[in-house]
């Protein structure tokens, strides 16, 4: 039996579940030495721990942060990728499995997910607008690569996006005679789980919704704790320009937050204490482009109103000067 067949077997039982308690390579060369059969060099099972730990196949994950492996869990088939978004928008996942309690509570966790990345961005200068319309029961899947769950926007003004504030006019009257938005926008995708099985999904849906922006940002709820799934998406991020960022908040953690709506109406002690459970990990910065596709942007209020609204919202804040939250009804 070949070495890595072995290792296959063996490490499921050696690795810890936990990557805050990965095992050192040099312990588990130790460790896996007692059911090997064959005589292998260190270098060579730190080798195939090294090699098999960039596979998602594999059960073997080398921790990001530090050193040290780890036991890769077994994905949710039904609740990865674009999975994540048709439970929340399309309510389909009783169509894909068919435990009811495992749907409910997945697509709670995607909403108490999008309300604290709404009111994290809000509290810190951004302004986010939420699509909905393009995810209704009746909507094509197409509309999972075209429309963004979020757009962030970030204007030239100071002060705290939860008050009215004055746009700056010099800056403003300056970029209306070039010809340049007084304004970036990032259009967001949101995902639950960070996986070395879907992660270029994630990307790419990420990228496909943002062409029409001046960049993308893939904003995950869980940690990225995979040594390889970080690389892999920094590796992207540099041919691509999408920003990834992680808010580090495990299912526990979300199960433990209060409802959507309390999140985005929270009281500012009680938004404190929402906040404090983040752990947000920039993996790789967004680039921003220095235009909009204006096209891309003109098709889009085409086939959806929520893309009007989002014109609509951003035309009153130029034309009165004030920068202000969009209010949906």
């Amino acid at each position: 039996m070949s070495l890595r067949k072995q290792l296959n077997d063996i490490l499921p039982a050696l690795l810890p579940s936990n990557p805050a308690e990965a095992i050192k390579g040099t312990e588990l060369i130790r460790l896996s030495r007692r059911s090997l059969t064959g005589n292998y060099s260190d270098a060579s099972l730190r080798y195939h721990f090294s090699i098999m730990s960039c596979d998602p196949s594999s059960a073997i994950a080398k921790v990001e942060k530090g050193q040290g492996y780890y036991r890769r869990s077994e994905p949710l088939p039904a609740l990865s990728g674009a999975q994540e978004l048709l439970a929340w928008t399309q309510g389909r996942l009783d169509d894909i499995t068919g435990d009811e309690n495992s749907v409910d509570s997945a697509m709670m966790r995607i909403r108490k997910f999008r309300a604290v990345v709404t009111r994290y961005y809000e509290i810190n200068g951004r302004f986010p607008f939420a699509f909905r319309d393009p995810f209704s029961t009746n909507s094509p899947l197409g509309n999972l690569w075209k429309f963004p769950e979020l757009v962030l926007v970030d204007w030239e003004t100071d002060g705290s996006p939860d008050e009215e504030m004055s746009l700056d006019g010099g800056m403003l009257a300056l970029k209306q005679r070039l010809g340049i938005a007084p304004f970036r926008l990032h259009s967001a995708r949101l995902r639950l789980s960070p996986s070395l099985l879907t992660y270029r999904e994630d990307f790419f849906q990420t990228l496909s919704v943002s062409m029409w922006a001046q960049g993308g940002e893939l904003i995950y709820a869980g940690p990225v704790e995979d040594e390889a799934l970080a690389d892999g998406l920094r590796k992207l991020s540099a041919a691509f320009g999408v920003g990834v960022t992680s808010f580090g908040m495990t299912a526990e953690v979300l199960d433990d937050l209060p409802r959507p709506a309390n999140i985005l109406n929270a009281h500012p002690k009680e938004t404190e204490a929402i906040m404090a459970k983040l752990d947000i990990h920039r993996i790789a910065a967004v680039q921003s482009r220095p235009h909009l596709d204006w096209a891309s942007l003109s098709s889009m209020r085409s086939e959806s109103e929520e893309a009007n609204k989002l014109v609509s919202w951003l035309t009153r804040c130029i034309e009165e000067r004030r920068a202000e939250p969009f209010k949906h009804e």
